[in-house]
Protein backbone atom coordinates (compact mmCIF):
# COMPACT_ATOMS: atom_id res chain seq x y z
CA UNK A 1 0.00 0.00 0.00
CA UNK A 2 1.13 3.31 -1.03
CA UNK A 3 0.78 6.67 0.30
CA UNK A 4 -0.16 9.99 -1.80
CA UNK A 5 4.25 10.60 -2.22
CA UNK A 6 4.59 7.51 -2.98
CA UNK A 7 6.34 6.15 -0.51
CA UNK A 8 5.11 2.69 0.89
CA UNK A 9 2.76 2.54 4.19
CA UNK A 10 2.45 0.34 6.82
CA UNK A 11 0.34 -0.73 10.07
CA UNK A 12 3.73 -1.73 11.56
CA UNK A 13 7.03 -0.11 12.64
CA UNK A 14 8.98 -2.22 10.69
CA UNK A 15 10.66 -2.32 7.60
CA UNK A 16 10.03 -4.83 5.42
CA UNK A 17 13.29 -4.75 2.84
CA UNK A 18 13.31 -5.94 -0.45
CA UNK A 19 14.94 -8.73 -1.89
CA UNK A 20 19.24 -8.27 -1.74
CA UNK A 21 21.71 -10.34 -3.43
CA UNK A 22 24.02 -9.19 -0.99
CA UNK A 23 24.03 -11.29 1.84
CA UNK A 24 24.53 -14.24 0.07
CA UNK A 25 27.17 -12.82 -2.10
CA UNK A 26 28.90 -11.53 1.16
CA UNK A 27 28.81 -15.03 2.59
CA UNK A 28 30.64 -16.95 -0.37
CA UNK A 29 33.48 -13.67 -0.64
CA UNK A 30 34.42 -14.05 3.06
CA UNK A 31 34.63 -18.32 2.92
CA UNK A 32 36.69 -17.17 -0.33
CA UNK A 33 38.24 -15.07 1.74
CA UNK A 34 39.19 -16.96 4.85
CA UNK A 35 39.99 -19.95 2.15
CA UNK A 36 42.43 -17.75 0.35
CA UNK A 37 44.05 -17.21 3.36
CA UNK A 38 44.64 -20.83 3.81
CA UNK A 39 46.42 -21.04 0.44
CA UNK A 40 48.75 -18.38 1.01
CA UNK A 41 49.95 -19.56 3.99
CA UNK A 42 50.40 -23.35 2.44
CA UNK A 43 50.77 -22.98 -1.18
CA UNK A 44 51.52 -19.56 -1.54
CA UNK A 45 48.95 -18.82 -3.79
CA UNK A 46 47.18 -15.30 -4.05
CA UNK A 47 44.21 -15.24 -6.42
CA UNK A 48 41.48 -16.68 -4.11
CA UNK A 49 42.28 -14.52 -1.86
CA UNK A 50 42.04 -11.42 -4.20
CA UNK A 51 39.03 -12.83 -5.47
CA UNK A 52 37.57 -13.28 -2.09
CA UNK A 53 38.53 -9.29 -0.50
CA UNK A 54 37.50 -8.34 -4.12
CA UNK A 55 33.76 -9.60 -3.13
CA UNK A 56 33.98 -8.27 0.52
CA UNK A 57 35.12 -4.83 -0.69
CA UNK A 58 32.03 -5.25 -3.62
CA UNK A 59 29.50 -6.57 -0.43
CA UNK A 60 30.23 -3.75 2.09
CA UNK A 61 30.07 -0.81 -0.75
CA UNK A 62 27.14 -1.87 -1.90
CA UNK A 63 24.82 -2.75 1.02
CA UNK A 64 26.17 0.26 2.61
CA UNK A 65 25.17 2.00 -0.37
CA UNK A 66 21.25 0.42 -0.46
CA UNK A 67 21.16 0.70 3.48
CA UNK A 68 22.06 4.65 3.10
CA UNK A 69 18.93 4.65 0.31
CA UNK A 70 16.49 3.17 2.86
CA UNK A 71 17.69 5.89 5.59
CA UNK A 72 16.97 8.77 3.22
CA UNK A 73 13.69 7.36 2.44
CA UNK A 74 11.60 8.85 4.44
CA UNK A 75 9.24 6.31 6.91
CA UNK A 76 11.51 3.45 6.75
CA UNK A 77 14.20 3.60 9.11
CA UNK A 78 11.87 4.18 11.98
CA UNK A 79 12.78 4.27 15.99
CA UNK A 80 12.29 0.06 16.13
CA UNK A 81 13.76 -0.13 12.76
CA UNK A 82 17.23 1.81 14.51
CA UNK A 83 16.50 0.51 17.54
CA UNK A 84 16.68 -2.72 15.45
CA UNK A 85 20.23 -1.69 13.83
CA UNK A 86 21.95 -0.54 17.45
CA UNK A 87 21.16 -4.83 18.64
CA UNK A 88 22.45 -6.26 15.37
CA UNK A 89 25.71 -4.09 15.70
CA UNK A 90 26.25 -5.09 19.40
CA UNK A 91 25.54 -8.44 18.55
CA UNK A 92 28.05 -8.43 15.55
CA UNK A 93 30.66 -6.71 17.55
CA UNK A 94 30.07 -9.41 19.95
CA UNK A 95 30.51 -12.10 17.68
CA UNK A 96 33.78 -10.56 16.66
CA UNK A 97 34.72 -10.86 20.67
CA UNK A 98 34.36 -14.35 19.87
CA UNK A 99 36.45 -14.30 17.33
CA UNK A 100 39.46 -12.76 18.66
CA UNK A 101 38.65 -14.91 21.78
CA UNK A 102 39.74 -18.40 20.23
CA UNK A 103 42.73 -16.80 18.77
CA UNK A 104 43.60 -16.10 22.36
CA UNK A 105 42.49 -19.18 23.84
CA UNK A 106 45.11 -21.11 20.69
CA UNK A 107 48.03 -18.36 22.36
CA UNK A 108 47.45 -18.85 26.08
CA UNK A 109 47.19 -23.01 25.16
CA UNK A 110 50.76 -23.44 24.41
CA UNK A 111 52.19 -20.17 25.85
CA UNK A 112 50.72 -21.90 29.45
CA UNK A 113 51.56 -25.01 28.72
CA UNK A 114 54.72 -25.18 26.08
CA UNK A 115 54.77 -29.13 26.61
CA UNK A 116 51.62 -29.03 23.99
CA UNK A 117 54.34 -27.84 21.10
CA UNK A 118 55.02 -31.00 19.00
CA UNK A 119 58.31 -32.92 19.88
CA UNK A 120 58.77 -30.97 22.60
CA UNK A 121 59.37 -32.65 26.45
CA UNK A 122 57.68 -31.08 29.38
CA UNK A 123 61.13 -31.05 31.48
CA UNK A 124 62.63 -28.60 28.96
CA UNK A 125 59.62 -27.16 27.27
CA UNK A 126 59.65 -22.82 26.85
CA UNK A 127 57.64 -20.44 25.67
CA UNK A 128 58.90 -18.74 22.73
CA UNK A 129 59.74 -21.91 21.59
CA UNK A 130 63.97 -21.99 21.43
CA UNK A 131 65.09 -20.06 18.62
CA UNK A 132 62.56 -17.46 17.85
CA UNK A 133 63.27 -14.06 18.13
CA UNK A 134 60.20 -11.94 19.39
CA UNK A 135 59.72 -8.16 18.54
CA UNK A 136 61.00 -5.35 21.17
CA UNK A 137 57.49 -4.48 22.63
CA UNK A 138 58.91 -1.00 23.32
CA UNK A 139 59.58 -0.06 19.59
CA UNK A 140 57.10 -0.72 16.88
CA UNK A 141 54.57 -2.26 18.95
CA UNK A 142 54.24 0.68 21.61
CA UNK A 143 54.14 3.34 18.90
CA UNK A 144 51.13 1.82 17.15
CA UNK A 145 49.58 1.44 20.48
CA UNK A 146 49.97 5.15 20.89
CA UNK A 147 48.68 5.42 17.37
CA UNK A 148 45.67 3.71 17.92
CA UNK A 149 44.88 5.20 21.90
CA UNK A 150 45.29 8.71 20.26
CA UNK A 151 42.47 7.55 17.25
CA UNK A 152 39.71 6.47 19.88
CA UNK A 153 40.55 9.80 21.57
CA UNK A 154 39.80 11.38 18.02
CA UNK A 155 36.86 9.91 16.89
CA UNK A 156 35.42 10.22 20.45
CA UNK A 157 36.21 14.06 19.61
CA UNK A 158 34.19 13.45 16.62
CA UNK A 159 31.64 12.32 18.32
CA UNK A 160 30.76 14.84 20.57
CA UNK A 161 31.32 17.28 17.99
CA UNK A 162 28.34 15.72 16.44
CA UNK A 163 25.99 16.15 19.02
CA UNK A 164 26.70 19.67 19.59
CA UNK A 165 26.19 20.17 15.66
CA UNK A 166 29.91 21.21 15.29
CA UNK A 167 30.25 19.96 11.81
CA UNK A 168 34.28 21.33 11.48
CA UNK A 169 35.39 19.37 14.52
CA UNK A 170 33.26 16.21 13.76
CA UNK A 171 34.91 16.16 10.28
CA UNK A 172 38.20 17.10 11.66
CA UNK A 173 37.88 14.12 14.23
CA UNK A 174 37.21 11.77 11.76
CA UNK A 175 39.69 12.75 9.80
CA UNK A 176 42.51 12.29 11.70
CA UNK A 177 40.72 8.94 12.96
CA UNK A 178 40.56 7.74 9.14
CA UNK A 179 44.98 8.99 8.98
CA UNK A 180 46.11 7.40 11.96
CA UNK A 181 43.89 4.17 11.05
CA UNK A 182 46.22 4.28 7.93
CA UNK A 183 49.25 5.09 9.37
CA UNK A 184 48.57 1.88 12.01
CA UNK A 185 48.44 -0.28 8.93
CA UNK A 186 51.81 0.95 7.66
CA UNK A 187 53.51 0.82 10.97
CA UNK A 188 51.92 -2.48 10.79
CA UNK A 189 53.10 -3.58 7.61
CA UNK A 190 56.17 -2.41 8.39
CA UNK A 191 56.60 -4.42 11.13
CA UNK A 192 55.72 -7.87 9.45
CA UNK A 193 58.48 -6.90 6.92
CA UNK A 194 60.96 -6.74 9.74
CA UNK A 195 59.22 -9.71 11.30
CA UNK A 196 62.49 -12.25 12.64
CA UNK A 197 59.90 -15.48 12.08
CA UNK A 198 58.10 -17.14 9.31
CA UNK A 199 54.76 -18.26 8.95
CA UNK A 200 55.42 -21.30 8.78
CA UNK A 201 58.14 -21.19 11.48
CA UNK A 202 56.00 -22.84 13.95
CA UNK A 203 53.20 -22.58 16.30
CA UNK A 204 54.18 -19.12 17.87
CA UNK A 205 54.44 -17.24 14.15
CA UNK A 206 51.12 -19.10 13.48
CA UNK A 207 49.08 -17.78 16.09
CA UNK A 208 51.10 -14.23 16.45
CA UNK A 209 50.16 -14.13 12.42
CA UNK A 210 46.96 -15.11 12.87
CA UNK A 211 46.03 -13.16 15.80
CA UNK A 212 47.72 -9.39 14.50
CA UNK A 213 46.79 -10.30 11.16
CA UNK A 214 43.11 -10.22 11.84
CA UNK A 215 43.14 -7.34 13.93
CA UNK A 216 44.87 -5.73 10.64
CA UNK A 217 42.68 -6.86 8.62
CA UNK A 218 39.45 -5.18 11.09
CA UNK A 219 41.77 -2.11 11.24
CA UNK A 220 41.45 -1.64 7.87
CA UNK A 221 37.79 -2.46 7.29
CA UNK A 222 37.09 0.13 10.26
CA UNK A 223 38.96 2.94 8.27
CA UNK A 224 37.03 2.37 5.16
CA UNK A 225 34.32 2.31 7.75
CA UNK A 226 35.33 5.57 9.05
CA UNK A 227 36.39 7.01 5.69
CA UNK A 228 32.92 6.40 4.32
CA UNK A 229 31.57 8.63 7.44
CA UNK A 230 33.98 10.98 6.36
CA UNK A 231 32.14 11.02 2.89
CA UNK A 232 28.80 11.53 4.35
CA UNK A 233 29.93 13.89 6.83
CA UNK A 234 31.28 16.24 4.15
CA UNK A 235 27.90 16.07 2.70
CA UNK A 236 25.91 16.99 6.01
CA UNK A 237 24.42 12.88 5.85
CA UNK A 238 24.82 13.46 9.73
CA UNK A 239 22.87 15.73 12.16
CA UNK A 240 22.39 15.31 16.22
CA UNK A 241 19.41 13.65 16.37
CA UNK A 242 20.11 10.50 13.26
CA UNK A 243 23.59 9.43 12.94
CA UNK A 244 23.79 5.77 13.99
CA UNK A 245 25.82 4.86 10.83
CA UNK A 246 28.82 7.19 12.55
CA UNK A 247 27.95 5.66 16.09
CA UNK A 248 28.36 1.96 14.84
CA UNK A 249 31.73 2.59 13.11
CA UNK A 250 33.23 4.99 16.64
CA UNK A 251 31.64 1.33 18.43
CA UNK A 252 33.71 -0.35 16.29
CA UNK A 253 36.58 1.72 16.46
CA UNK A 254 36.87 1.49 20.07
CA UNK A 255 36.67 -2.45 19.49
CA UNK A 256 39.50 -2.58 17.53
CA UNK A 257 41.41 -0.70 20.09
CA UNK A 258 40.25 -2.75 23.09
CA UNK A 259 41.55 -6.08 21.23
CA UNK A 260 44.66 -4.40 20.13
CA UNK A 261 45.70 -3.59 24.26
CA UNK A 262 45.20 -7.42 24.56
CA UNK A 263 47.51 -7.71 21.80
CA UNK A 264 50.44 -5.59 23.04
CA UNK A 265 49.84 -6.51 26.55
CA UNK A 266 49.49 -10.68 26.27
CA UNK A 267 51.54 -11.67 23.24
CA UNK A 268 54.07 -8.51 22.69
CA UNK A 269 54.81 -7.83 26.46
CA UNK A 270 54.01 -10.76 28.34
CA UNK A 271 55.17 -13.40 25.79
CA UNK A 272 58.02 -11.65 24.80
CA UNK A 273 61.04 -14.01 24.64
CA UNK A 274 64.88 -13.08 23.34
CA UNK A 275 64.72 -9.47 21.65
CA UNK A 276 65.47 -10.15 17.71
CA UNK A 277 67.80 -6.81 16.76
CA UNK A 278 66.61 -3.86 15.52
Amino acid sequence: MASESGHPTYKHPYHLVDPSPWPLLGAFAGGALVLGIVLVAHYNSYWLLGAGLAGVLATMFFWWRDILKESSTAGLHSPVVRLGLRYGMMLFIASEVMFFVAFFWAYFHFALFPDHVSGTEAATAIWPPAGIHTFDPFHLPLLNTMILLLSGCTVTWAHHALLENDRKGLITGLALTVFLGMFFTFFQAVEYLEAPFQFSGGVYPSTFFLATGFHGFHVIVGTIFLAVCLIRALRGGFTPEKHFGFEAAAWYWHFVDVVWLFLFICIYWWGAGEIAAH
